[in-house]
C-alpha cells in the first residue's frame, strides 16, 4: 500500500501532440501522485492547450528552455514530495505502473530510484531503447542495458522480468527518493540533455544508494521526441557528456589509460561516420572532444565536491569488469543474457 507524497513530473517543450496523445492515460493511471507539467518555455500552444483542457495539472514554467538537466533541477525545486517520478511527454503508462516501484522503494532506505521495464511504443513486443529493463556500465564508460547492447533490441519474451538491482535507471521513467536526488546534487546543468540520468546514478552509487528495476510496472516509450538518432547534436552530446561522465565519476585507479582507450575508440566511430558519408556526426565528435577539455577544469572541480561529501566511496562491484564493445562489435554478443553471467 503506497503511503507517501508523491509527484509525477513531466518536462515539456513544444510537445502538445505528446500531451495530446498521452496524458490522459497518465492522469487516468496516476491517482496515488500529483501531476506536474514542468514546461521549458515553449513556443508552441502547450500551456493554453493544458490550462483548457487540464485546469486540475500544476504548471511551472521555466525561464528558458535550458534542457532536460537544469529544465528538471529548476522545476523541481518547486515541488514537495517525498518521491519524484520523472516521465518523458511520449510514455503511454500502464495501470498500476506507480505502486509496486514505490512500494519495493519503500521496503529499503538505500533505494533510491528505479524504473519500470521499457518496452516501445510502436513495437509493444520489443524492448526500447532508453533503458529497456535496467541501465548497466562497462570500466570505460559505455552503457548497455538489460535487453539492448548498442544497436541491438531484444524482443521481450519475459526473460528479464526479475526484480534487480541495476546501475543506472533510464530519464525517460525515472523513481527518485527526493532526499537522495538533492543529496547528490541533483541533475548536472551543465549536461543539457543526454547521459544526465546517468551520471545522475553513478554519483547515488559513489555515495552507497542502490537502483533497481522493477518489471511489474511497464511503460511505452516513443522515443526520440526532443533529438532523434540521426541528429547530429545527439551525437555531440552522447560523447561528451559520457566522457564527463566517465572523468566525474570513475575510480581514479587507470583512468588516465581509460581516458586514452576512449579517445582511440571515439576517433574510430568518428571516422567510420566519416566513411558512411555522415560528415555532420564525425563533426559532432571532434566538437565533442574540443568542448570536453574545455569543460575539463570544471568537471575536476565537481569530481572533488563530490569527493568530499560524507559517505562517498567510489563504487567498483557494480561496474561491468569487461570490455561491452569488445564482446558486442568483435565477440558478436548481441544480447544481454550472453554477458549476464560475465
Amino acid at each position: 500500500m503506497v503511503k507517501a507524497k508523491i509527484a509525477v513530473v513531466i518536462l515539456n517543450w513544444n510537445g502538445k501532440l505528446f500531451l495530446e496523445q498521452f496524458l490522459p492515460t497518465v492522469i487516468k493511471n496516476s491517482e496515488v501522485a500529483t501531476i506536474y507539467i514542468a514546461d521549458n518555455n515553449s513556443t508552441d500552444d502547450s500551456l493554453s492547450f493544458l490550462e483548457n483542457n487540464y485546469p486540475e495539472i500544476k504548471i511551472i514554467k521555466n525561464a528558458s528552455n535550458s534542457g532536460f538537466a537544469k529544465g528538471y533541477n529548476d522545476a523541481l525545486k518547486h515541488i514537495e514530495a517525498d518521491y519524484f517520478v520523472l516521465l518523458n511527454s511520449d510514455v503511454e503508462v500502464t495501470p498500476n505502473w506507480i505502486e509496486p516501484i514505490i512500494d519495493f522503494m519503500n521496503s529499503d532506505n538505500n533505494i533510491s530510484a528505479c524504473q519500470p521495464k521499457i518496452l516501445d511504443f510502436k513495437n509493444k513486443s520489443n524492448f526500447e531503447y532508453a533503458g529497456a529493463a535496467g541501465g548497466y556500465i562497462d570500466k570505460y564508460g559505455y552503457p548497455f542495458c538489460r535487453g539492448r547492447l548498442f544497436n541491438e533490441i531484444e524482443i521481450d519474451n519475459h526473460q528479464y522480468d526479475n526484480v534487480t538491482e541495476i546501475f543506472w535507471a533510464t530519464g525517460a521513467c525515472m523513481f527518485l527518493k527526493v532526499k537522495a536526488f538533492w543529496e547528490v546534487g541533483g541533475f548536472d546543468d551543465d549536461y543539457f540533455a543526454h547521459m544526465e540520468e546517468i551520471d545522475l546514478c553513478w554519483r547515488m552509487k559513489n555515495m552507497g544508494h542502490k537502483i533497481f528495476v522493477v518489471p511489474t510496472s511497464i511503460v511505452y516509450h516513443v522515443g526520440g521526441g526532443t533529438l532523434n538518432k540521426v541528429n547530429s547534436k545527439k551525437t555531440y552530446l552522447n560523447f561528451r557528456n559520457n566522457l564527463i561522465t566517465l572523468i566525474k565519476n570513475s575510480d581514479s585507479k587507470f583512468l588516465f589509460f581509460k581516458l586514452l582507450y576512449r579517445m582511440i575508440l571515439d576517433g574510430v566511430a568518428a571516422y567510420k561516420f566519416l566513411f558512411e558519408g555522415n560528415g555532420k556526426h564525425f563533426l559532432a565528435v571532434a566538437k565533442a572532444h574540443f568542448w570536453f577539455y574545455i569543460m575539463l577544469p570544471s568537471t575536476l572541480k565537481k569530481r572533488a565536491v563530490m569527493k568530499c561529501k560524507p559517505g562517498f566511496k567510489f563504487n567498483k562491484n557494480s561496474i561491468f569488469p569487461l570490455n561491452i564493445v569488445y564482446l558486442h562489435f568483435i565477440k558478436g554478443v548481441k544480447v544481454f543474457s550472453k554477458i549476464e553471467s560475465k
